[in-house]
C-alpha cells in the first residue's frame, strides 16, 4: 500500500509541476488552454486520490494527526509530496 501511495504522490508531484510550468504557460502566453483543461483535470483526480489515500493510511499504520497534516500540507506544494515521501515514508519516520 505505501508503494502505491508513493507512485501516487510522484505523479501527484510531476502533474503540479506540469500544471504549473507547462499547461499555465501555454494558456497565459500562447492562447492555447485546453492543455490546462486535460493537465488539471488529471492533477485534480490525482491531488484527491492522494488525500484519500493519507486518510485510509492514517488510520492503517496510526500516523499522528501530525504525520497526516505534514503530508497534507506537502500535497498542496508542488513538488512536496516527493519530499514528504523521502522524509517520512523513505526515512521510515511515519511512525512519531
Amino acid at each position: 500500500m505505501l508503494k502505491f501511495f508513493k507512485g501516487i504522490g510522484y505523479l501527484e508531484a510531476f502533474s503540479a509541476i506540469a500544471l504549473f510550468f507547462f499547461a499555465m504557460p501555454m494558456k497565459y502566453i500562447f492562447n492555447d488552454p485546453i492543455w490546462v483543461t486535460h493537465i488539471g483535470r488529471a492533477h485534480g483526480a490525482l491531488f484527491v486520490l492522494y488525500m484519500v489515500l493519507v486518510y485510509i493510511l492514517k488510520d492503517k499504520y496510526n500516523w499522528s494527526w501530525k504525520i497526516f497534516l505534514i503530508f497534507f500540507v506537502a500535497s498542496i506544494i508542488p513538488g512536496g509530496t516527493i519530499w514528504a515521501d523521502k522524509r517520512l515514508i523513505e526515512g521510515k519516520r511515519y511512525n512519531s
